[in-house]
């Protein structure tokens, strides 16, 4: 299992030079990739562009991008150009459908029948990724168009797609015409017993290879565990109302957020961490969210698993 970091989303006018500053130590510090989500702050590729482009060498992704507010053909050209200036084998690119509450109420996107739109985007998404000419026709969306966007030299293969999928139709997707799945707020058991199944059996049904499970949490090593907890519980509140993460919650038996955190002194954190790559996740994202003394020893515990 490799192990990868999630970059803090930072303000200001500096933002992306703070951005390029934590690049860089996760660079330094020996993190597989470096992990960042596209909310409402900084656009997502176009910071990893910039960034990435003064930090060689680490890998990069998105987690996720969503899918409505951008036709497919141009997430594409977007994705490639930013590739050009990272280079090759370093982009990940992460996608999603978002939430009702943000596509429709804040957007004006209509989010009726989203896994038959999911389908349809990555069908454009995937060939335009590689260059091909697309010639499709949905009932949401149609493309026809051949970008002509150049790749950097020496690369190899399509740019990987992985889809946050936690719904079965979306693991059904992301197993067949995805890479594999991006998930945040989905804890072990649920991971092991239901999404590594799922999008397993879907691609093995397709003919495609293994899929990645990249799997993002928050993070904190700590002598306190309950406050730890009851401070997830606090910053990560939303995800227990929105409904597809209450449904992975509810699938953990978790009460909260602050329940599928990994926790504990460095032997705990090291255990749990253990645990996802038992369960079958590929990639471990850590969202570091200690505070004080606390964050250097997550940062020096994780830099520890990584050597």
């Amino acid at each position: 299992m490799r192990i990868a970091t999630s970059l803090a989303e930072p303000g200001g006018p500096a933002a992306l030079d703070e951005l390029t500053a934590q690049l860089q130590r996760a660079a330094d510090d020996g993190f597989a990739a470096a992990w960042i989500s596209n909310i409402f702050g900084l656009e997502a590729l176009t910071a990893l562009a910039v960034a990435g482009s003064r930090v060689p060498g680490v890998e990069v992704g998105t987690a996720v991008i969503p899918a409505y507010p951008r036709h497919p053909a141009v997430l594409a050209q977007q994705a490639l150009t930013a590739e050009l200036a990272l280079g090759p084998g370093r982009l990940n690119l992460g996608v999603g459908l978002s939430h009702k509450i943000v596509i429709e109420d804040m957007y004006g996107y209509s989010f009726d029948r989203p896994a038959r739109y999911m389908r349809e985007y990555l069908e454009i998404l995937r060939p335009a990724l590689a260059g091909e000419p697309v010639a499709f026709d949905g009932g949401q969306l149609h493309a026809h168009i051949q970008l002509s966007v150049p790749r950097p030299a020496g690369v190899t293969g399509r740019m990987p797609v992985l889809l946050a999928a936690m719904a079965p139709q979306m693991l059904r997707l992301a197993g067949t015409l995805a890479d594999g799945t991006v998930l945040w707020m989905t804890g072990p058991a649920t991971v092991r017993d239901y999404v590594v199944p799922a999008i397993t059996a879907a691609a093995e049904q397709a003919g495609r290879p293994a899929p990645r499970v990249v799997c993002v949490l928050p993070v904190c090593v700590t002598g306190d565990v309950p406050g730890a907890r009851a401070r997830a519980d606090q910053v990560f509140s939303i995800y227990g109302q929105l409904p597809s993460y209450r449904a992975m919650l509810d699938k953990e038996g978790a009460a909260g957020p602050g329940d599928v955190v990994i926790a504990g002194t460095e032997d705990a954190v090291a255990e749990q961490v253990s645990a996802l790559a038992e369960a079958g996740v590929t990639d471990f994202v850590a969202l570091e969210y200690a505070r004080g003394p606390e964050q250097q020893r997550t940062r020096d515990l994780l830099k520890a698993l990584i050597a």
